[in-house]
Order: structure tokens, then C-alpha cells, then sequence
């Protein structure tokens, strides 16, 4: 283990939260300095030489083992939640220590989770820096701390090949280097053109940006108590829809078709079934609705549930409407989505498109097989065959996460957590998505649950972001015999 080239590369992810937070502290000064200026200066100071520390005695180039990428991907998300969570502590209010980490973890996975009942009471300097975590974590730590390392560094590669998931390889037939550029200028072009389109819609400057950096993360955190709701502007709820469909796809397809004028670079299995999965489940959401929720508007109903099950499976978390009360297959829809989510290559969380039309080719060749054994019958997915290699990693993939989310329930419910909750609660943590059903619908929030269940959402949420794989090997680094 190299502790001095991991040190100094966790540095640099710290640094760029010590950047915002000197943006957040801006916008205390621009507010006439705020209740949160102290906070913000203090936690700022603190990161800036936390994070400048390793530079001072690290000298010179040091190299690293894959093994000592995978755990400055995980340490460095750990203490960015750390860091990012002293500006709640020391500003107080609703931030209790497990409340101000619950908020910190949500923001920088993107969950979108809150433990606030009163958003609008926050000064607009937090709810900026709050806003922030969501930019920062959208497009990763790490992929921050991959565009200042130098493009000869071989610890780029090896982290491109970590952070990013392995589905959305096939997209980026570039260097490691360009990839990375790619991923920034997309995931900034759609942040930019958000931005406009919110502020061109109605929405102040300050609403514009604090929410195109929620949707281009797909994040959920809001400036509004009542989510974009709170707007009454059917023109916001249709551009935030938009958006959130857009930045839930694969980001090399959207360079692709940008770069070549062309849409051919969606006409794909997993973009054709995304879109497929999005609107079958709106039209059965619509109809729950109608039939058992009380609607009277078939336009009401189909806006509603077009909204919500896009907001669900792109993992954005932003509401329109309270779903607390409708009828329980439209909670089955919503669990559904918020299992499989968007795309990989994007910045969704969940088991993603890809894995779920993986497993399917999969399962239809193996049945394929079992009815004529003596034929040779091979997957296959745009053109290529699906090797074991691709297909197991995929199936181990989705039985950890199912595994991990059951055992994550059982563990909440011993908390004191009813079922319903507990369930809907870990679903929407592990895939990012953040509100969940019942009490914890995309209108409420999670300040009535049990500090211990609190704590269990949030590492939900860091399993879930990271894609597991990466805790796994971390934790096997440090309590395997083999630390080498």
C-alpha cells in the first residue's frame, strides 16, 4: 500500500470541495455575510489544509498498484463526506452530527435524500454549498481528480477503468484521457444548458443554477421545500422532465450523436429499452391512477406519472406531486424503477439499463439452450456475442445488490422501521434515488427515522454510488492478510 501517493491524490479530491466551499462562502459575502459565513470559513480553512497537507512532505512522482486505486476511490468519497459535513455541523439548526453526515452522504452520492423539513429557512450560502455536493459527486471525486493528473500518469487509466463502470465502456473508444474530458464537457453542457433553461422558464439565477446542478448530477436536492412543485410553472416541470431524461442516458452516446449530427447513436437494445421501461411504466402508473387514485384528469394523471416515474428511474428525486397515497401498484412501479434506473455511462445509480438487458439476453440463451441442447446458441448484443466473461460479472453484480439491499432492510427494520419503509427506504438509498413510498414519498423526508437507520440509508447510498465493488476490495485490503 503506498499511503503517499493515495494521500496526495485524496488531497486533490479535498480540494476541490475546499473550492466550493470558497464559492459558498462568495455567496455569504454577496447575502451581506450570513448565518452560515463561520461555518463556511471555518470548514473551508480546515479542508484547504487537510487537503494541502500531503503536498507539503509528498515529493516527487509515486507510483500505484490497482489495488491502491480502488481504495483512493472509496477513501476518497469518505472523506469528502467527512469534510462536506462540517459546514452543517457547526452551522447547527436541524444538523445534528448523524444528520449533517445523512445530508453530506446524500449530497455527494447524488441521492437527493434530505433530513430537512425547512429548506427555505437555510441560508442561500448552505443551501448553495448543499447544492454543490450534488455537482461535485455527479461526476465523481475521482473523475475531478483525474482531469489535474498528467496524462501520462498510468493511475489515470486505472482509475478511468475503476470509477467508471465497465458497461459504459463500449461507448468511449477514445484514450483514457479524452474519455475523461468528454465525461466533464457533457456532464457541463448539459449543467450550462439547464441552467439557461430554468432561468429563460422563471426560476431566479440562484434557483436556475442550485437546480441545473441537481439535474445534471440527477441528484434531487431543491431550493423549495415542496420541490420543483414549489415553482406552480407547468414550463419548469416540462424542461426539469426533459433534462432528466437526457442526463439519465449514456454520456457517450450523447458526445457520439452531438459529435456526428446523427441519432444513430441511440438506435441500441439498452437506449431502446429505456425508453420502452419509461413509458410502459408511465402508462401503468397513469392508469393507477385514474382507476384507484382518486384522479379526475387523464392530463393530471399522465404529467404525474410521466414526472414522477422519470424522476424515480433517472434517480433525480424531484417531485411534482405527493405520491404518499397512491395506490400500491403504483409503489410496486416506482420500487421497480428505482431498482433498475438509468443508464451506465451516466450519472444515475441502481443496477442500470445495461445490466437488466445483459441478464435478459442471458437468461433467453440460456433457455434457448436448454430446450435444444445440442444447438450452439450465443447471446448476442448490438453484433457482439455476450461472453461469459461480460455476463458473469453482470449476473454476481445484481445478486450482491439484491444481497446487500436485504440484508440493509432486515437491518433497518431492527431499528424499529415498519416494512413498507424500510424497504422503499434502502431501495431508493442503494440506487441513488431518494425519495422512496409512504412516509418517505417525494414530498417528505427522512428526519422521523431512528438515528441508526439514518446512518444505514447513508452507507446504502455509498455502496450503491461506488458500485460495490471497490468497498469490497478496499475492505479486503485493509483486513486481508495480503495488504501489499
Amino acid at each position: 500500500m503506498n499511503v503517499k501517493a493515495i494521500s496526495i491524490n485524496i488531497g486533490k479530491a479535498l480540494l476541490v470541495s475546499a473550492l466550493f466551499m470558497f464559492l459558498s462562502l462568495i455567496v455569504s459575502i454577496i447575502d451581506g455575510f450570513d448565518a452560515a459565513f463561520s461555518p463556511l470559513l471555518i470548514s473551508l480553512i480546515i479542508t484547504l489544509l487537510v487537503g494541502s497537507f500531503p503536498f507539503i512532505f509528498v515529493k516527487g512522482h509515486q507510483p500505484l498498484s490497482l489495488k491502491d486505486g480502488f481504495l483512493t476511490i472509496v477513501l476518497s468519497w469518505l472523506l469528502s463526506f467527512i469534510f462536506g459535513m462540517m459546514p452543517y455541523v457547526l452551522y447547527g439548526g436541524e444538523f445534528t452530527i448523524i444528520n449533517a453526515w445523512f445530508e453530506s452522504v446524500s449530497g455527494y452520492t447524488t441521492t437527493g435524500s434530505t433530513i430537512l423539513n425547512d429548506i427555505e429557512a437555510l441560508p442561500r450560502s448552505l443551501i448553495f454549498w448543499r447544492s454543490s455536493t450534488h455537482f461535485i459527486g455527479g461526476l465523481g471525486v475521482v473523475v475531478f481528480l483525474l482531469l489535474v493528473i498528467p496524462s501520462a500518469s498510468p493511475y489515470r487509466l486505472k482509475l478511468t477503468q475503476m470509477e467508471m463502470s465497465s458497461l459504459s465502456k463500449e461507448g468511449y473508444r477514445y484514450s483514457s484521457s479524452k474519455t475523461m474530458f468528454i465525461i466533464a464537457g457533457v456532464y457541463l453542457i448539459l449543467t450550462v444548458a439547464a441552467l439557461l433553461s430554468l432561468w429563460a422558464a422563471g426560476m431566479s439565477f440562484f434557483d436556475a443554477l442550485n437546480h441545473a446542478f441537481s439535474i445534471a448530477a440527477t441528484g434531487g436536492f431543491s431550493t423549495k421545500n415542496l420541490s420543483i412543485a414549489g415553482f406552480d410553472s407547468e414550463l419548469i416541470n416540462f424542461i426539469v422532465l426533459i433534462f432528466m431524461i437526457i442526463c439519465a442516458m449514456h454520456f457517450g452516446y450523447l458526445y457520439a450523436a452531438f459529435a456526428t449530427r446523427s441519432l444513430k447513436p441511440f438506435n441500441n437494445s439498452v437506449t431502446k429499452y429505456y425508453f420502452i421501461s419509461i413509458a410502459v411504466c408511465s402508462v401503468a402508473t397513469m392508469i393507477c391512477l385514474m382507476s384507484d387514485g382518486g384522479y379526475q384528469s387523464w392530463g393530471r394523471a399522465a404529467m404525474d406519472s410521466v414526472f414522477t416515474i422519470v424522476s424515480y428511474m433517472s434517480t433525480a428525486g424531484f417531485a411534482i406531486c405527493d405520491n404518499a397515497t397512491w395506490p400500491w401498484l403504483a409503489g410496486v412501479i416506482l420500487l421497480f424503477v428505482s431498482f433498475q434506473c438509468g443508464c451506465a455511462g451516466s450519472t444515475t445509480g441502481g443496477i442500470k439499463v445495461d445490466r437488466i438487458v445483459i441478464a435478459y439476453k442471458a437468461f433467453v440463451g440460456e433457455l434457448r439452450h436448454r430446450v435444444h441442447p445440442t444447438s450452439v446458441t450465443r447471446s448476442r448484443m448490438e453484433g457482439h456475442m455476450l461472453s461469459d466473461k461480460t455476463v458473469k460479472p453482470v449476473l454476481m453484480y445484481i445478486v450482491i445488490y439484491f444481497l446487500a439491499a436485504v440484508v440493509s432492510i432486515f437491518a433497518v427494520m431492527l431499528c424499529g422501521v415498519d416494512p413498507e419503509t424500510s424497504v422503499s427506504g434502502v431501495i431508493a438509498s442503494i440506487g441513488s434515488v431518494g425519495p422512496g413510498l409512504g412516509e418517505l414519498g417525494a414530498m417528505d423526508n427522512y428526519s422521523a427515522q431512528p438515528a441508526m437507520a439514518k446512518f444505514i440509508y447513508a452507507f446504502d447510498m455509498f455502496l450503491g454510488r461506488v458500485e460495490i465493488y471497490p468497498v469490497l476490495v478496499a475492505v479486503s485490503m485493509i483486513f486481508g492478510r495480503d495488504r501489499r
